[in-house]
C-alpha cells in the first residue's frame, strides 16, 4: 500500500483512470442494473477493468463503489449490504494494485446520495453523514488507500460525507465536484466557492470531476487552484462532449483531445489528472505517453457544448442515478 501524499511527494503528475461504467457496460452490464453488485457476483471483471487502466498507466484507481451508499442501494433493495459491497470493491481495487509493479493508490468512490437536503429535501446533515460513514467503513475495511468523494453538487453534502467519513476511519479524503451548469454546480457552486469551502476541510486533494464539457470543467479547476493554491488539485473530465449515434450514447473525445486537455492541465499546475464518462483505456495510454514525455499532443481547443446535452444519467433530475459512466 501507498499513499496519496508519497506519490505526490515524487513531484509528477499523477494519472487516475477513466469511466468504470463504460467498461462494464461493454462487458454486459445493464443500464438500470447496479453496477456495484458486480464487486460479488463477478470480482475478476471489476479486476480486471482495473488492471486494464493501471496497465494503460494509471497511478489511482477508483473503486466500483460510486452509489454505494444506503441511499443508492435502496433503490436496487440492497441497503443492508453497504459494508458487504463496499468492501468487496476496496478488496477488487486492491488486488488489482497489489499484482501491479508499480505504486497504485486505491481511491474508495463516494459518489453523491442522489437525495437533497433540507430544506430543499428531507435527508438532514446527520442521516447524510451515517449513510457515507457505513459507505467509508467498508471501504476501509476492503484496503482503500484514500476515501474519494466525487461528483457533487452541493458542498453541504461534501461536508457531511467529510463529516462521515472521519468518523468511520482515519483514511485521507479527497473531494471533486461537477461543474455542469454554465460553469457551476447543478445547486450554483462556482469553482471560487468550492475552493473557499473545500480548502478549510483539511483534505488531501480537491477538484472537479464530470461536467458538461472540457472547458467548463478546466476553467472550474482553474478557479479552485487559485483559490486553493497550497492544495493538490485534481481534475477528471469528460472525454469531450455526449451525443447519440442511434440509440448509442458516444462521447467525442479522442485520445489526442484527452492529451491536449492533459497537458493544458500539467502547464497549469493540476497535480492529478484523469478522465471520467466515455474515457476509456486508449485515452488512457495516450495521457500516459504525454505525461512521460513520449507523445506531443497537437494544439486541440477544449471541446465546449454550445447546445444543451443529450439527456444521460448525470444530467438527470437529482434523485435519479448517476454514475461514472
Amino acid at each position: 500500500m501507498v499513499s496519496l501524499a508519497e506519490r505526490l511527494a515524487e513531484h509528477i503528475p499523477l494519472l487516475v483512470d477513466g469511466a468504470m461504467g463504460t467498461e462494464l457496460f461493454a462487458r454486459g452490464l445493464t443500464a438500470g442494473d447496479p453496477p456495484e453488485m458486480w464487486n460479488l457476483d463477478s470480482p475478476d471483471d471489476i479486476i480486471d477493468v482495473h488492471k486494464g487502466y493501471i496497465k494503460a498507466g494509471s497511478d489511482i484507481i477508483l473503486t466500483n463503489s460510486f452509489g454505494g451508499t444506503a441511499f443508492r442501494l435502496k433503490l436496487h433493495k440492497l441497503q443492508d449490504r453497504v459494508f458487504e459491497i463496499n468492501k468487496a470493491a476496496a478488496q477488487c481495487g486492491r488486488a488489482a494494485a497489489d499484482s501491479s509493479d508499480r505504486h497504485i493508490v486505491v481511491a474508495g468512490s463516494m459518489g453523491p446520495s442522489g437525495e437533497l437536503l433540507e430544506p430543499m429535501g428531507t435527508m438532514t446533515p446527520q442521516s447524510a453523514a451515517a449513510a457515507f460513514a457505513e459507505q467509508a467503513r467498508g471501504l476501509a475495511a476492503g484496503g482503500a488507500d484514500v476515501l474519494w468523494i466525487e461528483t457533487m453538487s452541493s458542498l453541504e453534502e461534501v461536508e457531511a460525507a467529510v463529516v462521515g467519513a472521519r468518523s468511520a476511519c482515519d483514511l485521507p479524503i479527497a473531494a471533486t465536484m461537477s461543474f455542469d451548469t454554465a460553469g457551476h454546480t447543478m445547486m450554483g457552486v462556482s469553482g471560487h466557492d468550492a475552493a473557499v469551502r473545500l480548502d478549510n476541510l483539511g483534505l488531501a486533494a480537491i477538484g472537479a470531476n464530470c461536467g458538461n464539457n472540457i472547458a467548463d470543467t478546466e476553467a472550474a479547476v482553474l478557479q479552485l487552484k487559485q483559490g486553493a493554491p497550497s492544495t493538490p488539485i485534481i481534475v477528471k473530465a469528460n472525454a469531450g462532449i455526449p451525443e447519440f449515434k442511434g440509440d448509442k450514447l458516444h462521447y467525442t473525445g479522442s485520445p489526442e483531445v484527452m492529451g491536449a486537455h492533459l497537458k493544458r492541465m500539467v502547464d497549469a499546475g493540476i497535480e492529478i489528472i484523469g478522465g471520467c464518462c466515455g474515457t476509456a483505456t486508449h485515452h488512457l495510454a495516450y495521457m500516459r505517453g504525454v505525461i512521460d514525455g513520449a507523445i506531443e499532443p497537437p494544439m486541440i481547443e477544449a471541446p465546449i457544448s454550445h447546445n444543451p446535452p443529450p439527456p444521460t444519467e448525470r444530467s438527470a433530475p437529482a434523485r435519479r442515478r448517476r454514475r461514472r459512466s
